[in-house]
This record gives C-alpha cells, structure tokens and sequence, in this order.
C-alpha cells in the first residue's frame, strides 16, 4: 500500500511508472553497498564528535562578531576542531574564502614565492585552476609572479608516472599540488591510499617540499584523510561535503604550522594573519553543517552509486563503473553527445526544490574555456553537496553528477534525469 503511495507521488512529480520500477530493479543489488557505506559515515560521525567535545563546543561558540573580530571564540574553537578532527597542526576556516577555488588559489599563492616551481604530478588540474596558475593568461596569475608550473600526466591506465614524476622533481621545485577529485576529466579518482604512496615517492626525492591536496569533494567518503599519509596541506570548499548542504560560504585549509601561517597572512595582510576576520553570524551553519556532514556524504554517495548502475545498465560509459570502490561523490556518465548531457542536466533541474521550473542552458561561465551547463537548484548557490549536476559542452559530453544532502533527493533526481533522457528519445527501457 505504502509503495503505491510513493509510486504515484513520483508520478505526479513527472517519474512514469516503467522508469520507477527500472530505478527499484537497480536498487535491490545495492543493499550491501549502502550498508558498507553507512558504517563509515558512522565512523566518521564518531570523529566529528569526538572533535566537537574535546574542544568544548559550546552555544557562545554560535555568536555574531564583527568588525576586527578579535578573541571571534566560534571561529578560533572551530579552526581547533579542524585541526584535530584531521590531524593537522593549524586550520584556516573562514567565510572570507568564498569558494574551493578560492582556498586553493589562497593555499597556493601564499606558500610559493617568486622563482619557485609548481609541480602538479596528477596532469592537468581542474580547469578553474588553469587561471590561477596561468595556463591560460589571467591578472594576478601565478606566471605573472615569476612562478613556473610544470606537470606529469596520469599513465593510459590511470597510474602514476613514477619515472617522469623523479625527472621532473629539481631544485626549483616548491611545492606539489595533487587534485584528488576527477574534476572534468574521466580519470580515476585517488584514494588516500594512493595519495599517500605518491608523497612517501615525492619526499624520498626531495623532503622539504610542500604536498597539498585538492580535497574537494572527497571528504568523509573514506575514514582516513590526505594528512594522515604526509600531506602538508589539505583544501576544500565548504559549500561542498564539510558544509553538510548548510555552510552559506567559506573554505578551509588544514596542515602544518607553516603552511597555514601563511594562507592567514595571505588571507588578511602581514601582522595580522589569523587574529583578524569576523564571523558575521556563519558560525551555527559551519559548525551544524560540520556535524552533518559524514551522514550526508553517505547520501551523495549512495546516489553516485546508484546513477553509476542505472546508466551503465543502459550501455553509457560510466566513471567510476557500477562496482569500483568510491574516493569522492562525482559520478560521471558520459553520452557522446550534447544532447544526452543536456537532457541529463535537465532532469537533475526539474528535481529540485528550488527553481524546478527554469530550463538549464550551456553558458560562458567565469573560469572555463568551453561553455559550461550547470543544474543545481540548490539553497546555496553553487553549492554542490545539493543535488547538482554540470559539464563543459565539449567532447564526449559528460556529465558529473554529485551531492543529495539525503538520498531519497538523490534518487529523486536520478529516476527524473532517466525521464528526461526517455522523453527525447535518448534511451529505452
């Protein structure tokens, strides 16, 4: 009787009966998957929690400072949970970052000085990232401070090129950035197993350079982070998994004494670093969305797995497959042709709860190259811990599927992209 409900309130929503009831056939397999992913995030929870009470989190914590925002006691308990929480020895958490992007252009741009190499041995990052870097010329380019960026390509199989890494690695070499998540790319995301066997390689070779980690999208989904393998600094956004779909803004980076010093007086200016940065009344969204967090990320990832099982069951190319284990929620489907990555889209905008009306459309977005097609109606904007869904139109037109801050939204968006694609006459089930 209960099911017949459902059934039919999905059908009201626009999901007809033959695509709910292939989603449900999908579903039956993965029990023992989203249980597997229900433990870690209860592991994760423990952390989270353990974190919150040894540093004493308290309701003073979730008062508004302003101004200077001097002895701000939410935000400096805060950035001590981080750290504990990741086992770094300093945190930057603030709403003064705006975005991932904006962490890592922060991280980087204050621990490289003129003169200095940037070595990305992971091949191309993200392409928000090719600004920063001066990949593509942009004002206040790393290039234009005189700093060179060199990098070494993944191998076909996905696996690290040793040698080429060793031959690239000189004396000029400051510091090794190595992005965790995919980004708009189909290859393999690393597990912080591998994250770590690639800085053990570095350090062997030159010790006292800095390892940072693009930790975008990657949080929670495992029990151990890129700190604990030797990472030097770990990145990310907010409005991604730590944010927990609460977190309004902000960033954070973790890591040494040095590294963190640094990305405050970056931050801020010279002699002031951390003392200065008022919390402006984020902090309950930070701290709630913290705590959150792991069970939401367990959401995102039922969802990826889910979608990964749908559309390879239906002959697309998948990554990562219908089996292979998760290191981040990105689920990529690619169609090899626009109109299956603009009808995927326009599935994942017609489930939202906010703006399900508006029609995505491919538009010239600040920081790429191509055109770009994003859905995402979120409660944050841009905030891709919601269910979200974007990708360059280019060739093979793939579409990176991630977030549902519960699952039932994701599997809501999932069957609504499968309708969509149906609709056009892109699939049969």
């Amino acid at each position: 009787m209960l099911e017949e409900i459902v059934k039919q309130q999905y059908k009201r929503l626009g999901v007809e009966e033959d695509v709910y009831e292939f989603g449900k056939s999908i579903l039956q397999e993965l029990k023992p998957r989203f249980e597997a992913i229900d433990q870690v995030a209860e592991c994760n929870h423990l952390r989270v929690m353990e974190a919150f009470q040894k540093n004493r989190v308290r309701t003073e914590c979730f008062n508004m400072a302003t101004g200077y925002g001097y002895d701000d006691v939410g935000r400096d308990t805060l950035e001590q949970v981080y750290a504990d929480l990741f086992h770094a020895e300093a945190a930057l958490v603030r709403p003064q970052i705006t975005c991932g992007t904006h962490a890592l252009a922060l991280a980087l741009m204050s621990n490289l000085r003129p003169g200095d190499e940037l070595l990305s041995p992971v091949g191309k990052p993200y392409d928000t990232l090719e600004e920063i870097i001066g990949i593509r010329p942009s004002k206040g380019s790393l290039a234009e401070y005189g700093i060179s960026y060199r990098q070494v390509d993944l191998k076909e199989d996905g696996t690290f090129d040793y040698e080429g890494i060793k031959a690239a690695i000189h004396e000029k070499t400051k510091l090794v950035t190595i992005q965790r998540s995919k980004g708009y790319a189909t290859r393999p995301t690393l597990s912080v197993e591998q994250i770590g066997e690639l800085i053990h390689f570095i350090k062997e070779i030159k010790p006292d350079v800095i390892c940072m980690v693009d930790n975008c999208y990657g949080e929670f989904v495992e029990t151990v982070e890129p700190i604990d393998v030797g990472a030097d600094m770990m990145v990310g956004s907010l409005i991604k998994n730590l944010g927990g779909g609460l977190a309004p803004i902000g960033g954070y980076i973790v890591g040494t004494n040095e590294c963190v010093e640094n990305a405050a007086y970056r931050l801020t200016s010279p002699g002031l670093g951390k003392e200065v940065g008022a919390s402006l009344g984020v902090m309950q969204s930070f701290y709630q969305g913290l705590f959150l967090a792991p069970g939401v990320v367990a959401s995102a990832l039922k969802g990826a797995i889910f979608a990964a099982n749908i559309y390879e069951r239906l002959g697309f190319d998948v990554h990562p497959n219908a089996t292979e284990p998760r290191y981040d929620i990105i689920q990529a489907v690619t169609f090899h042709k626009p109109e299956g990555l603009i009808a995927f889209c326009e599935g994942i905008q017609a489930a939202a709860p906010v703006d399900s009306y508006v029609t995505p459309e491919p538009w010239d977005m600040p920081g790429y190259d191509d055109q770009v097609i994003m859905a995402a109606g979120a409660f944050v904007q841009g905030s891709s811990i919601e269910l979200s869904a974007d990708g360059p139109l280019r060739s093979p037109y793939t579409a990176f599927f991630q977030g549902g801050i519960t699952w039932n939204h994701a599997k809501q968006g999932i069957l609504m992209s499968l309708q969509k694609m149906k609709e056009k006459g892109l699939i049969s089930l």
